[in-house]
């Protein structure tokens, strides 16, 4: 398995690598685009601001390199949104290879339907549901995974698992080769483990 992790200016992607090598698989950390082409696999992590990283991957031309993969890509948490099509993180234009906008969570209430404080960004465990695609083979209906955001991905043609934080949202979306999550895997404990391992296989 040749399995790269796209390098740029975005949080998180060592802990990406390590929870992939704990599991056995030895990946690269690149942003040659040689390397990215040559991938089996490719993930695209990241945690930061959506303008930034756009302003990062176009200048390395990077933005239509992902674009135009054909191997199976997993984009986790900013990864997964800048593959959507708009982000209103400081009105940015994505990758668009997702058709789903990303917003921004606002609390125009207190709490939710369970009388507990909201507060964004949300950070912690929540659950992910409605799950419709092999990414999510043996991972039981509600499995609770980690999150720390405070933007989302609305509802669309490509969203394959839901979760409910002041309203609800996408949490993970797929079109052809190209899937995302917005939760970490990495930090998700086995049911993590088990969404990484899938994607070897997808």
């Amino acid at each position: 398995m040749n399995l790269a992790i796209i390098k740029y200016n975005a949080g998180n992607i060592r802990s990406v690598l390590f929870a992939i090598e704990r599991l056995g698989i030895s990946a690269t950390v690149t942003d040659d685009c040689d390397e990215l082409r040559s991938a089996d696999r490719v993930i695209f992590p990241g945690v930061g601001e959506a303008s930034s990283a756009m302003a990062y991957l176009k200048a390395r031309k990077l933005d239509q390199l992902i674009k135009d993969l054909s191997q199976p890509v997993l984009g986790i948490c900013l990864g997964m949104q800048l593959m959507c099509k708009y982000s209103e993180e400081n009105e940015t234009e994505c990758l668009g290879i997702f058709q789903e906008i990303v917003k921004k969570f606002r609390i125009d209430k207190e709490g939710d339907s369970k009388g507990d404080v909201v507060k964004v960004p949300q950070i912690g465990w929540n659950n992910i549901s409605d799950l419709k695609s092999a990414l999510f083979n043996g991972v039981p209906e509600d499995s609770y995974c980690y999150f720390v955001h405070g933007y989302y991905a609305d509802f669309g043609n490509d969203t394959i698992a839901t979760t409910d934080y002041i309203q609800s949202y996408s949490s993970a979306l797929n079109k052809k080769n190209f899937y995302g999550v917005q939760f970490h895997p990495e930090k998700s404990a086995e049911v993590g483990n088990r969404i990484l391992q899938n994607f070897m296989t997808v």
